[in-house]
């Protein structure tokens, strides 16, 4: 079965519309690394890392230190694909990530998506 583009794709590729994204509604860079580290369990020096060496979406999630637990509590759709039926494990973690940042640039507290 061929993997999904996605899995292939870079974070440093995506990043800056995540940021630009939450920049639109007066969201911060800071609170865009806050999720991505809290979704992964990487360091703020690590993301600068994964971006600094263009690693894509697969290695990113596979290599991550700690993905929380709390991740399993994103529900919600992103381009009407409901997050928690997605079956596939690698593209449901790019998901939550997308949801995440879809909430913050909706205006949600970080202390609200970050489920705890």
């Amino acid at each position: 079965m061929p993997q999904h583009r996605s899995y292939t794709t870079s974070v440093a590729s995506v990043y800056p519309h995540y940021v630009t994204k939450a920049g639109k509604k007066n969201r911060t860079k800071d609170e865009v690394d806050q999720i991505i580290c809290w979704l992964t369990g990487y360091s703020p020096e690590q993301l600068r890392s994964q971006l600094d060496n263009d690693v894509d979406f697969q290695t990113s999630f596979t290599d991550a230190p700690a993905t929380d637990s709390n991740r399993s509590l994103i529900t919600g759709a992103v381009c009407g694909v409901r997050v928690e039926e997605v079956e596939e494990p690698l593209l449901r973690e790019i998901r939550y990530l997308d949801k995440l940042v879809d909430e913050l640039a909706q205006g949600m507290a970080v202390e609200k998506i970050l489920r705890g």
